[in-house]
């Protein structure tokens, strides 16, 4: 009985990790071409029951792990002016990298989060919270994808990759302020002037905290060795 249902879970995990070939393009094509509709749809669905949240996509925490395992893949193979002796602690391209890119990934979701519930006066619990970080993971891990290969490009040797680097980031950075905005504006009541300005502050915000945070991690990772 007890092998039976070993079985049948291991029947079940196989399933759910062969339906993310399907459903992790289509959570990704949906989030870069709705941005405010996935938001949307990430509130909604944890009104549901459990069992029948997220059935037509991939989750957001769990879309943002395969996507932070997929960035780190990407990264690993395109060729960089580091080498493992010269690329500080934080940036090895090995587990290093990928705790790396975790905080990023999660600062910037969890300080617009933070912004959206503090904008609507709410007291900032942990039930609270949940439902914006929910909806900022799609368009902050879109982002943080988009950018990383930008980073990445930056770093190819002789500069190869510096004009298509620097397009790439400013061409998600653009896409990531326009959406954030517009949901500022739908879900805050906001102007376009006002919700530009918030966003240019939480932005410059989070991007502190991230270096803030990564310089804590590579110091704490040179000193553990």
């Amino acid at each position: 009985m007890d092998f039976m249902k070993l079985l049948k879970s291991v029947e079940e995990l196989l399933y759910e990790v062969v339906s993310w070939l399907v459903f992790y393009p289509i959570t990704l094509w949906s989030s870069i071409v709705s941005p405010l509709r996935m938001m949307q749809y990430a509130d909604d669905e944890l009104a549901d029951p459990a069992e029948d949240q997220y059935s037509d996509t991939l989750s957001p925490p769990l879309f943002l792990l395969l996507t932070l395992l997929l960035a780190q893949v990407i990264s690993s193979a395109m060729p960089s002016i580091y080498t493992d002796a010269t690329l500080p602690p934080l940036l090895a391209p090995t587990a290093n990298l990928l705790l790396a890119r975790g905080v990023i990934f999660g600062v910037l979701p969890l300080v617009m989060a933070v912004t959206l519930v503090r904008g609507k006066s709410i007291k900032l619990t942990r039930d609270a919270l949940r439902p914006p970080f929910y909806s900022q993971c799609y368009v902050a891990t879109v982002f943080v994808f988009v950018a990383g290969i930008g980073l990445d490009l930056l770093l190819i040797p002789h500069l190869a990759g510096l004009t298509s680097g620097i397009v790439v980031i400013a061409l998600s950075t653009i896409w990531y302020g326009a959406a954030e905005v517009r949901w500022f504006k739908l879900d805050l009541g906001m102007s376009t002037a006002s919700g530009i300005a918030l966003f240019v502050r939480k932005f410059l915000t989070a991007i502190i905290v991230i270096f803030a945070v990564a310089f804590v991690i590579g110091w704490s990772l040179k000193n553990w060795k």
